[in-house]
């Protein structure tokens, strides 16, 4: 496993890690995790799903119909889907300043072996998110038309409040560590981005009142057999927060199932389904492994200290607005 400030190119994350995740399912049942002396299953530690970067969301075209992969084809696809997001990073079109060096990015230290899965859906089987609603495509389209006209039409990220449950949970480009704390009755998940915590009570009862809305929902927890399942409920509608593919809304119909299951001292299956009829046209369902990583550590992300981002993002705009209403002048 590779930390953020050493570089360890390690062969065998595919050949073995990621055998333990789909061939070795069956063994997870053999394999019995230590219990904490309140019962729970330990699964406590630094976890990191960086290397989850190089496996597409989608089933790539070219494996479609197929129940079958080899090894060398994956390998392929992962060198290919790598080296594509290298060139992207490095060109830069005219005018543009540039982004983070490449550096920055959790993948970039990480051999790009390849799974042996071929995307991170799992359900739809056809390996493709379901399509948005039509209002939530309507309101997806006023968002990126109107995405300056205030802060509140700003993605929560980018305002320093919170990524949502994806944003925490999902592969992405830095800061993928997440701690893994138990107590009695309770396992915290502290991201280190945007340095989160999701507090989640363990057999505790029902859902919060429906008319409380959380930005990540109200967590749930119990434990089927080694796995902690996490079911999160009134979610506080958003129009735009972090998905997938780019943005969508969130609205209070959101529904979110995880579980995480040990299948090896070192490996954790993760899995998340999201059910938003508002929002989606159906459920879906991602899954990767989460890699145990002693070398990371987490850093206090300090979002808010020196974010110059909002009002920076709207001051242009106004000067746009302004240049925009001149030119109008002028023309008359």
């Amino acid at each position: 496993m590779t930390s953020r400030f050493s570089v360890k190119v390690v062969a065998l994350v595919g050949a073995v890690g990621l055998l333990a995740f789909t061939g070795g399912l069956a063994n997870a049942q053999e394999w019995t995790p230590k219990r904490l002396v309140d019962g729970q299953p330990d699964i406590q530690g630094m976890w990191n799903n960086a290397d989850a970067n190089h496996t597409p969301l989608e089933l790539p075209d070219a494996l479609s119909g197929r129940e079958n992969f080899t090894k060398e084809e994956l390998h392929e696809l992962a060198r290919a889907r790598f080296d594509a997001t290298i060139k992207a990073n490095e060109t830069l079109r005219e005018g543009d300043p540039g982004f983070y060096a490449l550096y920055w990015f959790d993948w970039y230290w990480q051999e790009p072996e390849g799974g042996d899965w071929p995307a991170l859906l799992t359900d739809p089987k056809s390996g493709k998110m379901p399509s948005m609603t039509e209002e939530a495509r309507d309101t997806a389209g006023y968002i990126r038309d109107h995405l300056h006209d205030t802060y509140a039409n700003m993605e929560g990220g980018d305002r320093c409040i919170s990524r949502g449950v994806l944003g925490m949970m999902m592969p992405t480009a830095y800061n993928n560590g997440t701690l893994i704390l138990q107590s009695p009755g309770y396992v915290v998940l502290h991201s280190e981005m945007i340095h989160n915590a999701r507090i989640i009570a363990i057999d505790a009862g029902p859902h919060v009142d429906a008319d409380i809305g959380l930005w990540e929902g109200d967590p749930r927890g119990h434990w089927e057999g080694n796995t902690l399942v996490v079911e999160s409920t009134n979610f506080k509608p958003v129009d735009n927060m972090r998905a997938p593919k780019g943005r969508a809304r969130q609205t209070v119909q959101r529904r979110m199932v995880e579980r995480f299951t040990p299948i090896g001292p070192d490996t954790l299956k993760y899995s998340l389904t999201v059910d938003d009829p508002n929002t989606y046209t159906r459920p879906w369902t991602v899954s990767f492994p989460w890699r145990r990583d002693g070398e990371y550590t987490q850093f206090e992300y300090a979002c808010h200290e020196g974010n110059y981002a909002v009002p920076n993002s709207l001051s242009g705009a106004r000067y746009e607005e302004k240049e925009a209403a001149s030119a109008r002048s002028s023309s008359k």
